[in-house]
């Protein structure tokens, strides 16, 4: 194999490594909003009807918040110590 080919297949591996990254970041989403959804109805939603009141609905839009919140709080944290760690 030439370096060309080499060099291609190598372009090649780094694309469907990045592709992969990708996907497996859109999988966490994913499973995120799920959670989300199944705490946050749980938590707020006493018997389901044909529409929310604002009383759910705001239950609703904080549980999430919250969660957002905390996520991002852990997301930086491990930042912060893998940062430390590794400086």
């Amino acid at each position: 194999m030439g370096d060309y080919e080499m060099s291609k297949s190598s372009q090649a591996d780094a694309e469907l490594q990045e592709f992969l990254m990708i996907e497996k970041q859109k999988a966490q989403v994913q499973a995120q909003i799920h959670e989300f959804n199944e705490i946050c109805w749980d938590t707020c939603v006493d018997k389901p009807g044909s529409k929310l009141d604002s009383r759910t609905e705001t239950c609703l839009s904080n549980c999430v918040d919250r969660f957002i919140d905390t996520s991002l709080l852990i997301t930086n944290r491990f930042a912060q110590l893998l940062q430390k760690n590794s400086g």
